[in-house]
């Protein structure tokens, strides 16, 4: 999936984190031969590895239940069991951290998450808080 998934700067994906409280925009890149996820929130620009998206996936359906979000900055722990502890975790297929940007490279739970809905990969809760994830 990760590899067809494209969308240009001039036409990203408008989002909307889990809770509805906040909006921001996606679009596909390449840095490096590598293809990114460039996330825009206000002035913040973050990168994440676009693989993450089939890796999640297949993380989620072999879970087979819902799995929290957990989202969290990089400075702060992620909570075990998350989907943000999985997104930094050596044990993932990336061996660590899918977010690129130094300084940035957190908040995988709250930002990836909501393109999956967008792309009909998950289901995906809309609670105030504490908001759950799972394939389709």
């Amino acid at each position: 999936m990760a590899t067809s998934l494209t969308r240009a700067k001039d036409k990203p994906w408008k989002l909307k984190t889990p809770p509805g409280t906040s909006e921001y925009l996606m679009h596909t890149d390449e840095k490096d031969g590598k293809k990114l996820l460039v996330c825009t929130v206000g002035s913040t620009v973050l990168h994440y590895d676009a693989r993450c998206i089939d890796d999640l996936h297949a993380m989620l359906k072999s879970a087979g239940d819902w799995v929290e979000l957990g989202g969290a900055d990089e400075q702060k722990p992620a909570k075990a069991g998350t989907v943000e502890a999985w997104g930094r975790s050596e044990s993932n297929p990336v061996g660590g951290w899918y977010g690129l940007k130094k300084g940035l490279r957190g908040r995988f739970g709250v930002y990836i998450p909501p393109l999956m809905e967008e792309l009909g990969l998950c289901e995906l809760e809309h609670n105030p808080r504490n908001n759950r994830m799972r394939a389709k």
